[in-house]
């Protein structure tokens, strides 16, 4: 018999996969074709303070072992997740779920913490400061360790629920920026979101996306990804949740190895609704092959 929960703050999961926000929108669409309770939790749909169309269309463009996106974190805004997407989401899931916030302002970041740090569903806040492909936003954010300390501060000072900020992987510096989340009170680190990347059509020479460029995700970064949580993982004092192109059982053992407490899975939901599912069942069978008998036991083994 195998472990497979893992602690994240005190918050214990029954295993340590988790679809990565904008992914699984509020969880719903999912429900039909699985119990998806048997998930660790999920991070829900990016939100800000007032409601978002996003981005102009074509935003998603397929590549090789991946995808770009320039979707712009299209969402109801927090007041309607709050009186709606929350007490529809309770009827279908019982467990805890991590609420990811973005902002254009500090301020914006604190009146959103702030408003869903009241919600006993909520177990985590994931603060993204690392979005690529909204104008103005999370990418300024996110490259300035200045900004994400003050980012991470203030909205620490409304909170009472564990702040988890998810970084950029478009920076010089990862360890710079993480560093700049732990002094600011983070207690933990989500990463990394996508890649900045670009797709051009040969027949009309213009870039697919109308954005021009969106956030790269998929296999393909694993790598990348896998690099950047070792090096944070291993440079501060607080948990790393792992994600980019984690698409199987054998991707968050790696993973995890590397430092990672707990695993978001993102773009392979877009592909495979059974994603996580799939990831889940087989990681028992995975951990045995490999002779693991406690996922805890091989954080940061590598």
């Amino acid at each position: 018999m195998v472990n497979t929960k893992v602690t994240l703050s005190g918050w214990e999961l029954d295993n340590p996969v988790i679809p990565a926000s904008g992914t699984f929108n509020f969880g719903k669409e999912f429900a039909d074709f699985y119990d998806i309770n048997m998930l660790g939790t999920f991070s829900f749909k990016g939100t800000t303070r007032e409601p978002r169309f996003g981005n102009p269309t074509p935003r998603i463009a397929e590549t090789p072992m991946g995808m770009i996106n320039s979707v712009g974190l299209q969402n109801p805004g927090i007041h309607a997740v709050i009186e709606h997407e929350l007490p529809e989401l309770k009827k279908i899931f019982n467990k805890k779920v991590i609420a990811n916030i973005s902002g254009y302002s500090v301020e914006e970041y604190v009146y959103c913490c702030q408003l869903i740090d009241k919600e006993d569903q909520v177990g985590i806040i994931e603060v993204n400061v690392s979005c690529p492909n909204v104008h103005g936003g999370g990418m300024a954010f996110g490259t300035d360790p200045k900004n994400v300390y003050e980012v991470t501060k203030a909205v620490k000072a409304v909170t009472t629920k564990p702040v988890y900020v998810k970084l950029s992987p478009n920076v010089t510096d990862i360890v710079e920026i993480a560093k700049a989340a732990e002094a600011g009170g983070a207690d933990g680190i989500s990463l990394i979101n996508t890649l900045l990347g670009m797709r051009i059509d040969l027949k009309t020479k213009k870039p697919v996306i109308a954005n021009k460029m969106g956030g790269f995700s998929g296999p393909a970064i694993f790598p990348v990804a896998l690099r950047m949580v070792y090096q944070v993982a291993h440079a501060v004092n607080i948990p790393v949740i792992g994600m980019g192109g984690v698409s199987s059982a054998e991707d968050v053992i790696e993973m995890m190895m590397a430092g990672a407490t707990a695993v978001q899975v993102g773009a392979a939901n877009l592909v495979n609704p059974y994603a996580c599912k799939e990831i889940i069942e087989n990681l028992p069978k995975v951990m045995e092959k490999y002779g693991i008998k406690d996922l805890n036991d091989i954080i940061g083994i590598a």
